[in-house]
């Protein structure tokens, strides 16, 4: 693959897959955390399940690059936290309320890494657009 300006386009093709992938990420996070709380719609019936996102990596022939892509979004087959509340039009014939099995430290850490490596990617084509607008320069001089 020899070095031309073919590589500056794989470089922000590449990152650009990764904003997608890492965007995805975050909106399945903030299904996550904004169902954190939620109950059942029926008594005894089960709640919200937390979603899982997955990646995979893709082969782009056009820019002959690898690429990252948000893969299948499956679901934690964890348990659900229960909780003692007879009075919740939730409860099942026990009292007991299922709640989402979402851990709420755990999805914003989850947060901070997917903004982390967006921000990477970011920097990725910024730094790529300089490099680019440099050369034009150098050419134009």
């Amino acid at each position: 693959m020899a070095n031309d300006g073919n590589d500056f386009l794989r470089s922000m093709s590449i990152a650009t897959s990764g904003l997608r992938a890492q965007a995805g990420r975050i909106r399945v996070i903030s299904e996550n955390i904004a169902n954190a709380d939620s109950t059942a719609q029926t008594a005894g019936g089960d709640p919200y399940r937390r979603k899982v996102p997955t990646f995979s990596s893709a082969l782009d022939r056009t820019l002959d690059a690898k690429v990252v892509t948000l893969g299948k979004v499956k679901t934690d087959q964890s348990a659900f936290k229960v909780r003692y509340e007879p009075n919740n039009p939730a409860a099942d014939a026990s009292g007991n309320v299922k709640y989402p099995n979402v851990n709420s430290v755990v999805e914003m850490t989850d947060m901070r890494d997917a903004q982390r490596s967006y921000e990477a990617n970011l920097n990725i084509i910024s730094a790529t657009r300089r490099m680019i607008q440099r050369t034009l320069d150098i050419l134009k001089a």
